[in-house]
């Protein structure tokens, strides 16, 4: 075993749902050791949750959007010390704090998440590395997805058969293609995740989320309006390739509350089918996190069409809930280090690319410094 540093470190994830932050615990080198100590989710207030969405699009900042920068780095830093309350042994390390997405325009080079780095190295008394997407778009890149290199790491030490598809299913869905070969990784945004019906369903019902896709179970899809959707040019675009949040806006305000959250999931599920069609093999299986391995029925619609097995990932002992959150500090680590977070087949990016900021805190603080 060679004698790499391994350090300690805190992952933060805030994905397009919005739906709150997510928190995980590793200790990794980097390359290819990773150790899961734990995670932690918490909720945005319903307000919250608002404010940060009024921001969406927004391509410069401005007194409101700095204010919520600040107030969603303090949940942040809310949840880091709930975190550590239960390691009260461990010293971290670094945090890899992504932020919100509000802008990403990566055809035009431009990419913004939002948040506040040194404010939140400042509350823990702990170095943040954050912008980890600006330098990749910066030369060339997509900026997105840029958790593949951590899949890569954790699908060869998982000893699965290959090649095999990670997907990840949050906002907008993403899929990491992992082959035989050492360099055989290709990444992209399939299309819409949960965006679609997640936006509909509180539109009509007030519910955050279709539950276990139970309202799209009662619904019938309109074949139409999911065809329609499906000529979209952004699908035939040739990988790597990336998504904003943007609603695509595709059910009718007269179709019910079943068949537009039907016919939206069908958009989705079809949009992860067609991305078959840029990989270079067939997978042999397609392994799911984020919050879209919860629903069971685009779950089932996708074994339906995908024709080999479909698996959260937790059945391979991940926690498919922790994925993106463990990456984002997985990428602090090799942010640390000068490693590249991105390739050319994952971002399109000119070279392997290294990126991130990192903040060092003004004077120690909170817990860690103890």
């Amino acid at each position: 075993m060679d004698a790499r540093k391994v350090y300690t470190v805190i992952g933060l994830m805030s994905g397009t749902s919005v739906d709150g932050v997510d928190a995980a615990l590793i200790q990794t080198d980097g390359h290819g050791y990773v150790k899961r100590i734990g995670f932690l989710d918490m909720g945005y207030a319903p307000d919250l949750r608002k404010r940060i969405k009024t921001q969406f699009g927004k391509r410069q900042s401005d007194t409101e959007m700095s204010a919520v920068a600040d107030e969603l780095t303090l949940e942040h830093a809310k949840i880091i010390k709930r975190l550590l309350e239960k390691h009260p042994n461990l010293k971290i390390d670094l945090i890899g704090f992504h932020g919100q997405s509000v802008s990403h325009d990566p055809d035009n080079g431009f990419t913004l998440q939002i948040g506040n780095g040194q404010l939140l190295a400042d509350e823990t008394g702990i170095p943040v590395i954050d912008d980890f997407r600006w330098n990749d778009v910066k030369n060339g890149g997509q900026g997105a997805p840029l958790i593949p290199l951590y899949h890569r790491a954790l699908v060869r030490s998982a000893n699965v058969p290959l090649p095999c598809a990670v997907l990840n299913i949050g906002g907008v869905a993403n899929v990491t293609y992992i082959g035989e070969g050492e360099d055989d990784i290709l990444a992209f945004d399939t299309g819409p995740g949960n965006a679609l019906v997640d936006d509909f369903v509180l539109e009509r019902t007030g519910s955050p989320y279709d539950h276990n896709g139970r309202l799209a179970a009662e619904g019938v899809e309109n074949k139409d309006i999911v065809m329609g959707f499906l000529r979209n040019p952004y699908f035939a675009q040739r990988p790597p390739k990336s998504l904003d949040r943007d609603p695509w806006n595709q059910a009718s305000s007269l179709m019910s509350n079943e068949d537009g959250a039907a016919t939206l999931l069908a958009c989705t599920r079809e949009s992860i089918v067609m991305a078959i069609d840029h990989l270079p093999k067939t997978p042999k299986a397609w392994y799911v996190c984020g919050g879209g391995r919860h629903n069971t029925t685009l779950m089932k619609g996708l074994r339906e069409r995908l024709q080999v097995p479909v698996e959260p990932v937790d059945t391979l002992g991940w926690n498919g809930d922790a994925l993106e959150a463990e990456g984002f500090g997985y990428l602090a680590v090799r942010s640390d280090l000068g490693l590249p977070l991105s390739l050319p087949t994952t971002t399109g990016v000119k070279a392997p690319t290294t990126g991130g900021v990192r903040h060092d805190p003004a004077q120690e603080k909170g817990r860690n410094a103890s």
